[in-house]
């Protein structure tokens, strides 16, 4: 049950960490981390739409040996950190940024993406390491007076949930119920199909949240030929799910990362989409939630057949 439309952007903070363990990672996004997150934070702020952001724990960090000895993760885990990236701060610690998150006048969540990134649906990823992962960016978050509620999955690949529930969260970010990308942007034109959500509790008491839309998920020279003789195809499927969102039937959750904002043409993608929602807050009766908002009005819902009961 959603009482009322909402809109949730979800936002996958992480600077280097999103492709450290990656043999080639794209340059253009590595290097548009700081650049996409300040010029998010700043879209968000004026036309005051508040977000989760969901940040990698390690970025928190003022510094660090690169070695990080008690912590369980496989061999080679934290190689580019000591090696290629040794003199890269700015792509492995970001506490000036958490910081302008924080003290945002936006009403941001503060969430997690786990301490380094680690993909918690790999078969090679013990409940150790993700015990490990959460505990330790509880543990950073405590140490700025914060606490998480929310986990975004990096690269949304979903595990260990009953480690999550041991932890202390109460939401995660779930699965799209469609592709993303073209396959997706098709699908969903062709079909007609709802681009709304509905939150459910699993069988570990946390809520799932899922994601609706990828803001990014349409990129390269097939968008350009789009815009050449349409329009953002991207754009316009998210205004749809907007649209949707505020005639009060459903949740819209979209999700980008900062490091997808590489030029002006993807911050005015970015731009047009908040002032939308912005502009429809005021006219209609569409809210702007965060993971955790939606995550407490659902488990203060009265239980019905929607949601499983929670163990």
């Amino acid at each position: 049950m959603v009482p009322v439309g909402s809109v949730v952007i979800s936002i996958d903070a992480e600077l280097g960490w999103g492709f450290h363990d990656l043999d080639e990672p794209p340059r253009d996004r590595v290097e548009s981390g700081r650049r996409g997150w300040e010029s998010l934070l700043s879209i968000l702020e004026r036309h005051d739409v508040p977000a989760t952001w969901a940040v990698v724990g390690h970025l928190m960090l003022e510094d660090c040996d690169g070695e990080h000895a008690d912590h369980p993760a496989p061999p080679g885990w934290f190689e580019r950190e000591r090696t290629t990236w040794r003199e890269r701060p700015d792509l492995r610690f970001g506490p000036d940024l958490v910081r302008a998150v924080v003290d945002s006048p936006a009403d941001h969540e503060f969430a997690s993406h786990t301490f380094s990134h680690v993909l918690f649906g790999d078969l090679e990823t013990t409940r150790e390491l993700a015990v490990a992962e959460l505990e330790r960016a509880q543990d950073l978050a405590a140490d700025w007076g914060l606490a998480l509620e929310s986990l975004v999955y990096p690269r949304n690949d979903v595990g260990h949930r009953e480690a999550l529930a041991d932890c202390g969260f109460h939401a995660y970010r779930g699965r799209s119920p469609t592709p993303d990308g073209v396959v997706g942007l098709l699908d969903s034109r062709l079909r007609n199909r709802s681009l709304l959500v509905e939150p459910s509790v699993d069988e570990y008491g946390l809520v799932n949240v899922p994601a609706s839309l990828f803001l990014f998920g349409f990129e390269g020279p097939l968008r350009t030929v789009a815009e050449s003789v349409w329009t953002d195809p991207m754009l316009a499927q998210a205004r749809r799910g907007v649209d949707q969102a505020a005639a009060g039937d459903g949740v819209f959750h979209v999700w980008l990362h900062p490091n997808n904002l590489v030029s002006e043409r993807d911050d005015a993608r970015l731009e047009a989409l908040v002032g939308y929602i912005a502009r429809l807050r005021e006219r209609t009766d569409l809210t702007v939630e965060t993971m955790g908002s939606v995550a407490a009005r659902v488990l203060e819902s009265p239980a019905d057949d929607s949601f499983p009961t929670p163990r």
